[in-house]
């Protein structure tokens, strides 16, 4: 019986080699990258049949990569491995087409779990994902978005959200993205008009709090 092929993100080389040894007993690792943008190019050459991502990654977060993973593979499975307990982050999760949600904090014995059951056509949930967050979750689901969120934007706004956040400049967006800077900036006039923001700065600190970007060292 052919091996799942299994690709795997995130920006800490150690979490990789971990996942990396863990992952091999029962899978093909074909690849690791850390970056989302990176993870998404590696998607179409490599075709993976199941990936483990974090959501935090620089370039583009997990959760939009997902987004642009589904549209290029939609067979690909997608487990989250990351940090994240809040239900927002979770409904977002499998609002996106992810498969199953694990802790970092998750017990080792998880993952191969996770990854059977998700193989198998079903979703996974860690245990430490508590009833009262799962509830919180249900109620996310069913309410309408809050005005002014992050969730509101288009994919493309969120990327250049991301990388403003992430201290980029305006032509290092541009080539990132492979757009004009005059591209660039009218997404940066949008955003500020949408999100009643003035500065790039104030536009940082946004990108920042939504949990795009983490804060600049």
């Amino acid at each position: 019986m052919r091996r799942p092929r299994v690709l795997l993100a995130d920006d800490h080389s150690l979490m990789l080699a971990g996942l990396r040894r863990l992952v091999e007993e029962t899978c093909d690792v074909v690849g690791a990258v850390e970056d989302g943008r990176a993870l998404v190019e590696a998607v179409q050459h490599l075709e993976p049949d199941l990936i483990l991502l974090d959501i935090s990654m620089p370039l583009l977060n997990g959760i939009d990569a997902a987004r642009q993973i589904q549209k290029l593979r939609p067979s690909t499975k997608l487990i989250f491995l990351t940090m994240h307990t809040s239900p927002s982050y979770v409904t977002e999760a499998f609002h996106v087409g992810a498969s199953g949600y694990l802790l970092k904090r998750s017990a080792p014995m998880e993952l191969p779990l996770a990854i059977e059951a998700v193989l198998k056509g079903q979703q996974y949930l860690t245990p430490s994902i508590t009833k009262p967050v799962l509830a919180q979750t249900m109620e996310l689901e069913e309410a309408p978005a809050i005005k002014g969120s992050a969730v509101e934007l288009t994919p493309r706004q969120r990327e250049v959200l991301q990388l403003i956040g992430e201290g980029k400049g305006t032509k290092a967006i541009a080539s990132l993205l492979q757009v004009s800077v005059k591209t660039i900036e009218f997404h940066k006039t949008c955003l500020m008009k949408q999100l009643n923001l003035h500065t790039t700065a104030e536009l940082m600190r946004y990108a920042i709090t939504q949990g795009l970007a983490s804060e600049q060292p």
